[in-house]
């Protein structure tokens, strides 16, 4: 359930942190009602944004919740209605077009579950396309857009721009955020919200184009920026750029209560760039991201070969890592399936949250 944006209570403090739970939990919610318990697990801190973006612009109902494991069995009041189901619909419509590439790649647990993952997949797109046209919303221009990415990435060469391959995310996010303008009923929203989503597209998927890099370039397996020859300081490039165009965007739209929404598209998106290049301060206090030795290019390190897991394995993992606290007091923590290296973001120690450079917004 992790994704690009990755808050931290200390930086997005008590009313905000209560909110982002709200969408969150409202979105898992709301697949379980929907589309059964193992649905949830497409639940993930960007799939929130669409909820969250919802009640920008209108307001959106809450309803208490009982107590819940993820929550440490604290209850919470949670965010209902339309904006809770279009979030759900996007995660299941976008997860289930992830497995289907696993599954024909043949790599990760999708891979290897075969028909069955297929199987799950196929429900997944049909309860969530059925959603999305309860909703009047169209989830079929995502799905095309997402299946044209095979012919962009076996088009893609050498000299090629990295934004021809990011091109079918950008259109799929960018039509997703459109559509909270229209559930929201202000329409006059949705080109500047297709500009954010276009653009928060880009930035999640150079993001994790240079966060996989290296363990691509070890197994030679396909990367948009080795296949286009794109620097990684390109790479950076683009991403501040799309940082700019989204607060930008964001100044067009007109919101009931935009401080959520800012916090995560624009501080911390912010900040998950600056968790994959790095940065440094000047004296005159502002933050440039740089190499400090945060990503694996900056320089030599010791070399950190993940190592899936199996289904059963990666459950054993999870229930170990849960009981031993691994999850909420382990920075950064290897995945139970994946075993790749995560960053908590429920674990501020150490972090200079509190020393961050905020907009006059705030």
């Amino acid at each position: 359930m992790f994704g690009i944006i990755r808050p931290c209570r200390n930086r997005m403090g008590v009313e905000l942190r209560s909110s982002w739970l709200a969408h969150l939990c409202g979105m898992c919610l709301s697949l379980r009602d929907e589309h059964g318990h193992l649905s949830r697990l497409v639940t993930n801190y960007d799939g929130l944004m669409i909820s969250a973006a919802v009640e920008a612009q209108s307001v959106v109902s809450r309803r208490p919740a009982g107590p819940c494991a993820l929550r440490g069995l604290k209850s919470a009041d949670v965010a209902i209605g339309d904006g809770a189901r279009l979030a759900a619909s996007v995660s299941l419509v976008l997860a289930s077009l992830k497995i289907h590439d696993h599954v024909d790649d043949g790599d990760g647990l999708a891979g290897r579950l075969g028909w069955a993952g297929r199987a799950v997949a196929q429900r997944w797109a049909a309860k969530g396309l059925g959603t999305a046209s309860d909703l009047g919303f169209d989830a079929s221009v995502m799905v095309d857009s997402v299946r044209r990415q095979p012919l962009v990435e076996a088009a893609a060469g050498l000299g090629s721009s990295v934004l021809l391959v990011t091109e079918p995310t950008e259109t799929a996010t960018g039509f997703a955020v459109a559509e909270t303008a229209f559930i929201a009923g202000r329409p006059q929203n949705s080109e500047p919200l297709r500009e954010v989503g276009r653009l928060f597209g880009r930035v999640a998927h150079l993001l994790d184009a240079v966060e996989d890099l290296e363990a691509d370039r070890a197994a030679g397996a396909w990367n948009p920026l080795i296949a286009t020859g794109t620097s990684v300081a390109e790479a950076h490039r683009l991403c501040l750029d799309a940082l700019t165009g989204i607060r930008l965007a964001l100044d067009e739209v007109e919101f009931t209560d935009a401080r959520l929404v800012h916090k995560l598209l624009v501080h911390e998106l912010e900040e998950s760039v600056i968790r994959v290049f790095g940065r440094d301060r000047h004296d005159d206090g502002r933050r440039t991201p740089v190499n400090p030795g945060r990503g694996p290019w900056a320089y030599p390190r010791l070399t950190y070969q993940p190592r899936p897991r199996g289904f059963l394995e990666g459950c054993g993992a999870s229930l170990y890592m849960c009981g031993t606290c691994q999850f909420c007091c382990r920075d950064p923590f290897p995945g139970p399936w994946s075993d790749k290296w995560r960053n908590n973001p429920f674990d501020c120690d150490g972090c200079d949250c509190c020393d961050c450079t905020c907009c006059p917004c705030d």
